[in-house]
């Protein structure tokens, strides 16, 4: 797995975490414990720093970028997504980003708040617990169709595939 520093900054991997083979993850990115980064995955932490919560999940072909004043955090038991480009925001615990989505600098997804597919977050946009982003330009809504309750199933459902990869995961072709 290329795992890069840049300068003086490294990586932060907590041994229970999993980063598969094909992701990258390059300078200050800090992943915590049962926390899972996924194939084609760049978490790219030089301008600033990528912290990765607890137990969350950074699903297949996502981008997480950062800046000098916007951090990327993605707090406990959250997941993000397919193809998801995160880009110097703050989602907090609990929350869901749907596949396809962007997030942008300054954004900040409250606990328990969650990002549809295919929506874009512009500069600044604030997502209010218990409620969704859906569009482009995004709008926010009460949430009343995907609740706590699923998105804990997600989260619980990559803890339980990371330890799988983790065991069973053989390349075949070299």
């Amino acid at each position: 797995m290329p795992i890069y520093a840049l300068g003086e900054l490294e990586p932060s991997i907590h041994p229970d975490a999993y980063v598969h083979p094909d992701a990258t993850v390059i300078g200050d990115v800090r992943i915590a414990a049962h926390a899972s980064v996924w194939p084609q995955t760049v978490l790219r932490g030089d301008h600033g720093y990528i912290e990765i919560g607890e137990s969350s999940n950074v699903q297949d072909g996502c981008v997480l970028h950062c800046t000098h004043r916007n951090p990327t955090i993605l707090g406990a038991s959250s997941a993000i997504g397919h193809s998801v480009h995160v880009e110097g925001a703050v989602i907090g615990t609990g929350c869901l980003i749907a596949s396809g989505s962007v997030v942008l600098n300054g954004s900040v997804i409250e606990d328990g708040g969650m990002v549809g597919a295919g929506a874009v977050l512009s500069y600044g946009f604030h997502v209010p617990s218990g409620h969704i982003a859906l569009g482009v330009p995004a709008k926010t809504r009460p949430n009343t169709s995907f609740g706590p309750d699923l998105i804990k199933v997600v989260v619980d459902g990559y803890v339980e595939r990371a330890k799988v990869f983790r065991t069973d995961l053989r390349r075949l072709d070299g």
